[in-house]
């Protein structure tokens, strides 16, 4: 069976690195930008549609507020990237946010943090590939109307495409992250240049629309109120940026400061594009509609079922280069390609944060592994599963997955930034060194502005989303939570019952009195005197040989040759009427165990070794079923005794070994003659 999937596996992720290559797969800053920071980039592409999606709610004259709330939401990131950087200087051993929480405010902040990180993280990889899937379809009219399907197959490649390393991967992906951000300048540049310099008119393809609002004439609270919604929605561009703190060991050194310079270029990048596609946006007329079909007017008339509505970023682009020009090609396929990659942000992330919970005993041990790749193998598949599942439920619907989206990213700063808090109180009495205070009065300074910030935001967000879809991801993060606080707590237990005794007679208290062993038989033949052989030597206080007897002429014919053969151990034979096997054997060991409760009880079995997967269908199954059984049962021993058919590698080694075997003299006397085997047998018998 492994040599049947490691061709395909080999061929899919690439042979499989040694672990001493594991700083060869650290990331220099320019391939980790595009790997650490895509998804935050690449943001822009939808987080300016998300606002004008809120305020055309209230009309068409309400998008005079989105060059306010572009402002806002940029405040909010330059104070979220700065914060971070000391998070990176402080903790640079990875893990950020979660360590921080758990280091300063406790191991329950610790699962709050991380179980709002791994919802983020999926929810990352579910609305970026949906995103993707839709820009790429406003040139591919195929993909938008295949999307779920399309979107699987993307999650598919980008996990493949991860499974083969970090580094392999990010090397790939930094190509599209970077034409995406050229591509975005270019637009930004060329659109500057017409409408300030030339004076030219750019006219987005919805500009002559008109948009009917489903609540006109807002004002006082209820402007406010969607204003702030608006607002929130726009805070989709800060998704990701906690996602190099957490990677800081990926880095090369000096990991913290290259892990500061990253965080810093991606903050300004963001910012930029995000502001300039907003003001864009607003000179070429874009109109958008949370229900185009209903809400959108083309002459008076609604555009109905049949319009598709294209991104934010796709209107700006065929206004400034012109629909279907070559620019305009060029940065839709960039911009599908850079937000289908930054689900791979979350393919970093996640692994990397599900490997420190697996250290700390709060997810399976077998996340902490890395696979053949030096890359978190588990984590990966894990991840792509679950984002998966969301987006066949949701049916690669950005908008609607978008709802879900944010409040655990604003769960984790709002956490970190208190910790961070915390952590400088703590240092700070330590601290005589007057620069060195000040410095930490500073950064802590910027740390409690950036919570206070951040919370006020999440209790934005969990109000104005709550309702129309933020509680999914509000019971992701309870139950994320309440699975950690069960597996930590399964290995607790299981650490303390397993726990070596204290005292020095704790292994005398642990040893059997005696030792039974039943070796089970099923016919006489080369495996079971095998098994009885190996018994033998165990030299247990009592030996017997174990029959069921499902079939009375089988049964006979066994005794009687084990009676020719004078085979000394006892064989005893036990009635199934019913022509169960497994049953009688676990009621006999119970019996034997309740009679003598101070002894063990050694149950050994006779098992083929076969060389083909399909033989494994044929053999072994009964073994199986016992051992699975057996297993439960305390102060039972199993123990196989494997017998290698002739199709297995073992007896194939084996015929080669006796084929080139040469008798002592061969050499002197020259080669011999052979006449067939049998002859060959004798011709060595009669040599001295």
């Amino acid at each position: 069976m492994s040599k049947l999937t490691d061709v395909p596996k080999r061929l899919l992720i690439g042979r499989a690195l040694p672990s001493d290559k594991l700083g060869e797969t650290l990331l220099p800053k320019r391939i980790a930008l595009p790997v650490f920071a895509s998804d935050p980039l690449s943001s822009v592409a939808y987080a300016p549609g998300e606002v004008l999606l809120i305020l055309s709610l209230a009309g068409a004259s309400a998008y005079h507020f989105s060059p306010w709330i572009a402002l806002a939401v940029v405040v909010l990131m330059a104070t979220v990237v700065t914060s971070y950087r000391q998070t990176v200087h402080a903790y640079p051993n990875g893990g950020g946010t979660y360590e921080v929480a758990k280091a300063n405010l406790g191991p329950r902040a610790g699962r709050t943090v991380a179980s709002a990180l791994l919802v983020d993280y999926v929810l990352t990889v579910a609305v970026s590939v949906s995103a993707g899937i839709e820009n790429l379809g406003s040139a591919v009219p195929f993909v938008v109307e295949n999307k779920t399907l399309c979107a699987l197959i993307a999650i598919a490649l980008l996990s493949v495409m991860n499974l083969r390393g970090v580094r392999e991967s990010g090397t790939l992906f930094a190509v599209p992250t970077y034409v995406f951000v050229a591509g975005v300048f270019l637009m930004l540049i060329w659109g500057a240049v017409r409408g300030l310099v030339l004076g030219e008119s750019m006219s987005a393809p919805t500009a002559a629309f008109e948009i009917r609002p489903e609540h006109p004439g807002l004002a006082g609270f209820a402007l406010v109120f969607l204003l702030l919604r608006a607002f929130s929605s726009g805070c989709a561009a800060l998704t990701g940026v906690e996602a190099i703190s957490n990677g800081v060991p990926g880095f090369r050194r000096p990991k913290s400061r290259n892990a500061a310079t990253t965080l810093a270029m991606m903050g300004l990048l963001a910012a930029t594009m995000f502001c300039g596609i907003i003001a864009l946006a607003r000179e070429t007329g874009v109109r958008m509609a949370e229900y185009p079909a209903r809400d959108l007017y083309d002459n008076g008339v609604p555009v109905g079922p049949d319009y598709v509505q294209q991104p934010v970023i796709s209107q700006v682009a065929a206004a400034v280069f012109g629909d279907g020009t070559f620019l305009f090609v060029l940065l839709a396929v960039a911009t599908a390609l850079v937000l289908f990659l930054a689900a791979n942000t979350a393919f970093n992330g996640f692994p990397l944060l599900g490997s420190i919970l697996a250290r700390d005993a709060y997810l399976p041990r077998q996340l902490h592994t890395r696979g053949d790749r030096l890359a978190f193998s588990n984590g990966i598949i894990l991840l792509a599963g679950a984002a998966a599942l969301l987006v066949v439920v949701y049916g690669a619907d950005s908008t609607r997955l978008i709802q879900l989206y944010i409040v655990g990213v604003f769960v984790s700063f709002t956490l970190s930034q208190i910790g961070m808090v915390r952590h400088w109180n703590k240092e700070l009495p330590t601290e005589e060194d007057p620069r060195r205070r000040l410095h930490i009065h500073r950064v802590r300074a910027i740390n409690a502005f950036g919570a206070v910030l951040t919370c006020v935001v999440l209790i934005v967000v969990l109000v104005t989303k709550f309702s129309h879809g933020a509680w999914v991801a509000v019971l992701g993060m309870v139950l994320f939570y309440a699975v950690m606080t069960s597996i930590r707590a399964h290995y607790d237990n299981v650490a303390e019952e397993i726990a070596a005794p204290a005292d020095d007679r704790g292994d005398e208290a642990l040893r059997p009195s005696r030792m039974h062993s039943i070796v089970l038989v099923s016919k006489l033949h080369r495996p079971t005197l095998r098994a009885l052989a190996y018994a033998k030597l165990m030299r247990a206080d009592s030996l017997e040989a174990l029959t069921i007897n499902v079939d009375a002429e089988d049964t006979r014919a066994l005794r009687e040759e084990w009676e020719r053969r004078g085979i000394e151990v006892p064989l005893k034979i036990i009635d199934s009427p019913y022509r169960e096997i497994t049953r009688p054997v676990i009621e006999y060991v119970k019996r034997l165990r309740k009679e003598h409760p101070r002894d063990v009880v050694s149950v050994i079995i006779p098992e083929y070794v076969v060389g083909h997967w399909f033989e494994h269908l044929l053999h072994n199954q009964s073994a199986l079923r016992l051992k699975g059984r057996l297993h439960f049962t305390p102060g039972v021993m199993v123990t196989s005794v494997p017998y290698q058919l002739e199709s297995s590698e073992a007896a194939r080694h084996r015929a080669r070994r006796r084929a080139n075997w040469s008798a002592p003299g061969d050499v002197r006397r020259g080669p011999v003659e052979k006449k067939g085997p049998a002859a060959g047998r004798r011709e060595g018998d009669r040599r001295p």
